[in-house]
């Protein structure tokens, strides 16, 4: 039987949260799956057809450690979307990139060489900024600043940072998050985050749910995904890309492309749509020369 092995880490042996759905979407497709840690030195990953990297939650603090594992990963066994991708798309830079062609959040890489200079002009212009680690995940990190001598910015872990406006519509609108798979919107859930905060994670309050295709979105998402398939010369398997609305018009806020979530718990056909996903990948990888 075609064997895939789902990655997560450590505290999450199970996968993400509703991750018990995955497996058995991929046995009715005749694929036998197993959530495995990818840190997990016995785990024999050339023995698999395909490795699809779903929860490895820990890869931020790890990152050398991670991105080496994908590279050797990748060279003994088809690895969905790929090592190149997971290191462009770790760093947060990546927006700029994005930002040549689509409309995308207003970002300024900063370090402690210009990190004063360059948070007093954002101030000027933006009245509240936020700074956010260039590698990060799950709103760790993320602090925000209305001053220069803000007392928040004791906070402010080690950079180098990405510096953004605070984007008021995260609190009213919320950010949109739609599932991109083989090219296409398949899903989309909307998050936002509480009064006190601009995080839409549940851990800081935030609150998500499933709502129905939004035209402008789905437009945008799939204009960056295309953007992506041109920038590494293959289409991407798979993507999440996250939209806030930013002076009355969508903006690119994230594009994930390593472990995006796909809130299983919320959007159950998710499960199937990614099985969808892995069966083509695994067909493409059987005629590949």
């Amino acid at each position: 039987m075609t064997t895939v092995l789902l990655a997560t880490f450590d505290l999450l042996p199970d996968g993400e949260r509703g991750g018990d759905l995955l497996p058995p979407a991929l046995a009715r497709r005749g694929i036998e799956a197993r959530w495995v840690s990818w840190s997990d030195d016995t785990v024999d990953w050339a023995g698999a057809d395909l490795v699809a990297v779903r929860s490895t939650w820990d890869y931020h603090r790890r990152l050398p450690e991670f991105l080496a594992w994908a590279e050797r990963v990748g060279r003994q066994v088809p690895l969905l979307n790929g090592a190149d991708v997971f290191a462009w798309n770790a760093d947060k830079a990546y927006l700029l990139d994005l930002a040549v062609d689509l409309p995308v959040v207003p970002s300024r890489l900063v370090d402690d060489t210009d990190l004063a200079v360059a948070l007093a002009a954002a101030l000027a212009e933006h009245g509240e900024v936020v700074l956010k680690p260039r590698t990060g995940a799950g709103g760790v990190g993320l602090v925000v600043a209305a001053r220069t001598d803000d007392p928040r910015l004791a906070d402010l872990g080690d950079g180098p940072w990405l510096l953004q406006p605070v984007v008021a519509s995260v609190r009213t609108t919320g950010e949109r998050s739609l599932f991109v798979l083989d090219g296409a919107v398949v899903s989309q859930v909307d998050k936002v985050a509480p009064s006190d905060d601009l995080r839409v994670h549940p851990q800081y309050g935030g609150s998500s749910r499933p709502v129905p295709l939004d035209p402008a979105a789905v437009d945008l998402a799939e204009r960056a995904t295309a953007w992506l398939g041109e920038r590494f010369g293959r289409p991407l398997p798979y993507a999440r890309v996250d939209l806030l609305e930013v002076d009355g018009a969508l903006a690119v806020s994230e594009v994930e492309l390593i472990e995006p979530g796909l809130y299983l718990d919320l959007v159950p056909g998710n499960a199937e749509a990614f099985a969808d996903v892995v069966v083509g990948a695994l067909g493409a990888a059987s005629t590949a020369p």
